[in-house]
């Protein structure tokens, strides 16, 4: 049986450091990485040195803006692991960083996406947008 207590031993995560800082820097680009360190949950050096990796792998470019950086994804940049290296980052991006609106359920497998029918104050459907 799967737990998420965080005191069990073992501590394993399915997303690296890298990837979650790849996302929050998807999420926020104009974000101090002091706040991507406490988003991800790890020190602020090692969010700057994988923010170097990832700049140097070409996943991601940094644009000074006054005294900011702004950072921006590629997101056809591809997986480094050969089992998925023929998919392009932008998907996992879309994942983690899409917003669900009303009309877009998740779809995802188990989940109920049945929403009741929106209607006017007179009982009405509203025709087509």
């Amino acid at each position: 049986m799967a737990t998420s207590d965080p005191s069990s031993k073992s501590r394993w995560t399915f997303l690296t450091n890298h990837a979650r800082v790849l996302l929050e820097l998807a999420r926020d680009p104009d974000a101090r990485l002091r706040d991507v360190a406490a988003a991800a949950h790890i020190t602020e050096r090692a969010t700057q040195s994988i923010v170097a990796d990832l700049e140097a792998s070409g996943y991601l470019t940094r644009t000074r803006v006054g005294r900011r950086n702004r950072y921006t994804i590629e997101p056809s940049g591809k997986f480094r692991h050969p089992a998925e290296a023929g998919h392009a980052i932008g998907g996992l991006l879309s994942v983690f960083t899409r917003r669900e609106t009303e009309d877009e359920p998740s779809g995802l497998p188990g989940q109920d996406t049945h929403r009741p029918a929106q209607r006017d104050g007179q009982g009405h459907r509203p025709g087509p947008r």
